[in-house]
């Protein structure tokens, strides 16, 4: 042990003597690498083939496996200093001539490279200080491949600079740039040196590195219980997107429970059909409500309020013209982002007809067109365009966005329906980013008649708020696909739901009777509330309702009188009616008005419904309905359940499961045990 720890320090003190000129080339060169960094020299590809999976790195990490514990600290600042040559002296392959190798034949990955046979102190001795000068530095061919790829095969588990990794995986710079950056970046976290290489992973293909969370939702804080004596006005503008029902799914799947800024009631209610009854013949949609005691709360009562679109025969809908706008950045480069991408789409195409057109965009680094608008019939030219989108560059949203209301409008003639439908990861790093900008130009394009739909695929970078911005403010669904049978239900099973307005600007108003309600809170819809003003001001945009959809709300009510009251009576009462006040009825408990317009029309209708004491006895719908706003409080908090656990909601969801054709409510239940398990960890 002595002599080899001797013979440490003495290899560890040989150092190349100082070449002055060396040196001086060095700086230089690696200045004009410097510059030559600042932009790419080369013209940004709309589409980029992925980088093959190995590479130099890997050899680097097998060598470092084969050592045992007592060389490791020497081997390993042997292997840094090399990687600062490297970082130093590493010509540019895209500006250098190329020397082209001998192919040498490919090593069983299962051997591992056998030491020569020297004593451990030879190795340390030949290994430190021996950096090749400037003038014998090896030229890389420009097929090589990088650092990145063989450290995304190799080392799964290192921390090596993921917010790096993954701007690098974006940029449009030449590939032995990007492994110069790379190999800085590691530099910057020589500990990830210092872990054991795995084993390869059985399908390098689909793997990749984890990179930093930057998910941002679309939230506010939940709706507090509302004095009616104070406030007995309650406005929302109307919701139908599912997307934070499939966010909240995948990160239960994925043995975690959600974010809460992720969660959203109303779209985990939303997310499931129900069978209200349907519209009389020429109605858009008709109303139904029903009042059924509260089941975390025996003091209150819940009002259940389902709104059911109609839905025309399929053979008697507009053509569609519709626009896939597709993510084809570097960050979509999973499986399930852009694979899964190009495989729903392809299940929807089955449900268009032949006179609807189809054309896609893609956008990464810079827009383009990959279809031109084509016949929904020439299923075989639609196919083979995304079969054809690969992941690379930068995310151009903006300039994605722009060229597909472009070609949107060349495509629309009067009575058809034209949409543009985003499918990206909501990674939008170029262009306009910001929400509330994104908003104003979306609504401009809205009013032109074409309207915007967001399919959001793959974690880590998801950007909700964006997403959910975009959907809103487009007269559009935002929906969230994480599995293929998602993709069935949102592209297939409610296409028609999804695409084909039949009520836009739908407002919903409820005004409490104080003396039925001394307190009300409305479960959900935060992001949706609206001012009371608001309702009345065509001008203000609100939800659409597609053809056949069902739509649900349900407010907490309680009475007066009830020992469930959070808030104690005021002293001196409350001011007496105005004198022009209509009269109230006893039995009556609130209230409701619906505003809708037809598509394309800028003048609403007005429906009023009261909300009566006794209604029917609540069905399978309602009491399932209540089931998920549970589960839904659950993951947020649960600040109004009481002692009303995971055990009670999977019961109520039990009960009410019904029919469940599709069965999304038994998995409804056996995602409310696996919230319940991981919460009692």
């Amino acid at each position: 042990m002595t002599d080899d720890f001797e013979a440490l320090k003495a290899a560890l003190k040989t150092t190349a003597a100082a070449d002055p000129a060396a040196r001086a080339a060095a700086l230089a060169r690696a200045m004009e690498n410097f510059d030559l960094l600042q932009g790419s020299p080369g013209a940004s590809r709309l589409i980029t083939s992925p980088p093959s999976r190995t590479g130099l790195l890997m050899r680097g990490f097998t060598m470092l496996k084969s050592l045992n514990s007592r060389p490791l600290l020497a081997a390993t600042t042997s292997v840094a200093a090399l990687a600062i040559g490297f970082a130093v002296f590493l010509p540019l392959t895209s500006h250098a001539p190329v020397t082209p190798k001998p192919e040498v034949a490919k090593q069983d990955a299962t051997t591992k490279p056998q030491p020569p046979a020297t004593t451990e102190a030879d190795r340390y001795a030949a290994t430190a200080g021996t950096l090749a000068p400037v003038e014998t530095a090896p030229e890389i061919p420009a097929d090589a491949p990088t650092a990145l790829d063989s450290l995304t095969e190799y080392a799964p588990s290192a921390t090596v600079a993921p917010r790096a990794k993954k701007a690098l995986t974006d940029t449009g710079a030449p590939q032995a740039s990007r492994e110069m950056d790379v190999a800085s970046a590691e530099l910057a976290q020589p500990e990830a040196l210092m872990q054991p290489a795995p084993a390869p992973i059985a399908d390098a293909e689909s793997y990749s590195l984890p990179l930093e969370n930057t998910e941002q939702f679309s939230s506010a804080p939940a709706n507090p219980v509302k004095i009616t004596a104070e406030e007995p006005v309650s406005t929302f503008s109307i919701d139908v997107d599912t997307a934070s029902y499939a966010v909240v799914r995948a990160s239960l799947n994925a043995g975690v429970l959600p974010d809460p800024q992720s969660v959203r009631i109303e779209e985990m209610v939303n997310y499931f059909p129900y069978a209200y009854p349907a519209p009389e013949a020429g109605q858009p949609f008709r109303s139904s409500i029903t009042v059924m005691p509260t089941p975390w709360n025996p003091g209150t009562r819940l009002v259940h309020i389902g709104i059911q679109g109609a839905l025309p025969a399929v053979e008697n809908r507009p053509p569609l013209n519709l626009v896939f706008l597709i993510d084809t950045s570097g960050s979509m480069d999973e499986p399930n982002k852009l694979p899964l991408l190009k495989q729903s789409l392809a299940l929807m195409l089955g449900q268009l007809r032949a006179d609807d057109q189809v054309a896609i965009v893609a956008y990464a680094g810079s827009a383009g067109q990959v279809l031109a608008p084509t016949q929904a019939s020439n299923r075989t030219a639609i196919l083979t365009a995304l079969d054809n989108l690969a992941a690379g560059g930068s995310t151009a949203g903006a300039e994605g966005l722009e060229l597909a209301y472009q070609i949107a409008a060349t495509m629309a003639s009067d009575g058809e329906v034209s949409r543009v439908l985003l499918a990206t990861d909501g990674d939008f790093n170029v262009g306009i980013a910001d929400p509330e900008a994104l908003k104003t130009y979306i609504a401009a394009k809205r009013d032109t008649g074409i309207y915007l739909s967001v399919l959001g695929f793959g974690r880590g970078n998801l950007d909700d708020a964006t997403m959910q911005a975009l959907a809103q403010n487009g007269n559009g669904q935002a929906a969230y696909i994480d599995t293929l049978n998602e993709a069935r239900k949102v592209l297939v099973d409610q296409l028609t739901g999804a695409l084909y307005p039949i009520a836009a600007n739908v407002k919903i108003q409820v005004e409490w009777n104080p003396a039925t309600v001394a307190e009300y809170r409305l479960i959900g819809y935060e992001t949706r509330v609206l001012a009371r003003e608001d309702f009345n001001n065509d001008k203000i945009d609100a939800g659409d309702i597609g053809a056949g959809t069902a739509v649900t709300a349900i407010y907490e009510i309680t009475a007066p009188d009830s020992p469930a009251r959070r808030s104690d009576p005021l002293r001196y009462g409350t001011a007496a009616p105005a004198s022009d006040a209509p009269a109230t009825d006893a039995a009556e408990l609130g209230f409701l008005r619906l505003r809708h317009a037809a598509p394309g029309s800028t003048t609403s209708t007005l429906i009023e419904t009261p909300i009566l004491q006794s209604t029917a006895a609540p069905s399978e719908d309602a009491r399932f309905a209540a089931a998920i706003a549970g589960f839904g409080q659950l993951l947020t908090g649960a600040t109004y359940l009481n002692d009303w656990g995971w055990d009670q909601a999977i019961a109520l969801a039990l009960a009410a499961r019904g029919a469940d054709e599709f069965g999304y409510r038994i998995e409804a239940v056996n995602l409310m045990r696996t919230a319940k398990a991981l919460s009692a960890r």
